[in-house]
């Protein structure tokens, strides 16, 4: 029962411990049951193990779920910057510092909390994602989809697992990028180090984010990212392992960095066929005034630090 500990011994089921645990535990997904392993609330012998332990006979599995935490998701009038809208969606330029969604941690004032007081929104995310095709991290700024209705976010969503939207990002990094362009091909996964951060793992999904070179300063490389994959944090953690992080970044980059609030990277191109009418558009947003300020710091100065 979800909510209570249940502890079960192996008798004859053998292979990964994800898909054991699926078989055991029928009340949880796969996926909720890797997220579970990775917390450590799902032990093999009162150890924890990864979700490809392979399971062998006489183990023990203790699953102790995390306290059901209660949300409300309530509409609050928060201005938004809405830049398109028809009957099946809109295009909202997020601000840096604003959540998508709710979540423990952040109950309320987020994105979808300002949605709902605009408009209505799809219900295929459940009870607190209504409309989010997408998201980009609180500290990013930038432009998302959302949909208003089922078959809005349907038709986009099939378009993302498709890899026919257009998601390019403008980023700021540290150090000079040698090379004009390039393809950062590697997969992403949670850090086995510290469960907040995501890490290139072989084990990880498959991740691809494509970039070219803006602009060179002493210090700093002003790049444009798309990205083929939507992965959690993938443009921070992929230009990390390039030996380039985030400006910015308090998760991925380096402790001495630029001030501002947050990682440098805006999403400022969006593209995709509309829903209903098929038509190809494509939205630009203006990078954020911080930003921009400190892009002219660096042009007048390039010592600037």
């Amino acid at each position: 029962m979800v909510g209570m500990s249940e502890e079960v011994q192996i008798t004859k089921q053998t292979g990964r411990l994800d898909k054991v645990a699926a078989q055991l535990f029928p009340d949880y997904s796969r996926s909720q049951l890797q997220r579970l392993i990775v917390a450590g609330d799902l032990l093999v012998n009162d150890q924890q193990v990864v979700a490809k332990y392979q399971v062998r006979t006489g183990d023990r599995l203790k699953l102790t779920p995390p306290p059901i935490q209660h949300l409300s998701l309530e509409p609050e009038n928060i201005p938004l910057d809405i830049v398109y809208e028809d009957a099946d969606l809109l295009v909202v330029n997020k601000p840096q510092g604003m959540v998508v969604h709710p979540a423990p941690g952040h109950p309320n004032h987020t994105l979808v909390n300002a949605l709902l007081y605009h408009c209505p929104l799809s219900t295929i995310n459940g009870t607190y994602r209504p409309g989010i095709v997408h998201r980009i991290d609180k500290d990013t700024s930038g432009l998302l989809m959302v949909a208003k209705n089922d078959l809005a976010h349907q038709a986009l969503a099939k378009q993302l697992k498709a890899k026919k939207n257009l998601r390019e990002y403008t980023a700021l990094v540290h150090g000079r990028m040698p090379n004009d362009q390039g393809t950062i091909i590697a997969p992403l996964g949670r850090s086995r180090r510290d469960r907040k951060k995501q890490a290139v793992v072989a084990d990880g999904r498959p991740a691809i984010t494509h970039y070219r070179v803006i602009k060179r300063y002493q210090y700093f490389t002003l790049i444009k990212c798309v990205l083929e994959t939507g992965r959690t944090h993938q443009i921070r953690v992929h230009l990390r392992y390039l030996g380039f992080p985030l400006a910015g970044d308090p998760l991925y980059g380096p402790t001495k960095t630029l001030k501002g609030h947050g990682q440098f990277l805006h999403a400022g191109k969006l593209g995709f066929e509309h829903p209903r009418t098929h038509q190809e558009m494509i939205f630009e947003a203006p990078l954020p005034e911080i930003f921009q300020k400190t892009l002219e710091k660096l042009d007048k100065n390039e010592n600037f630090k």
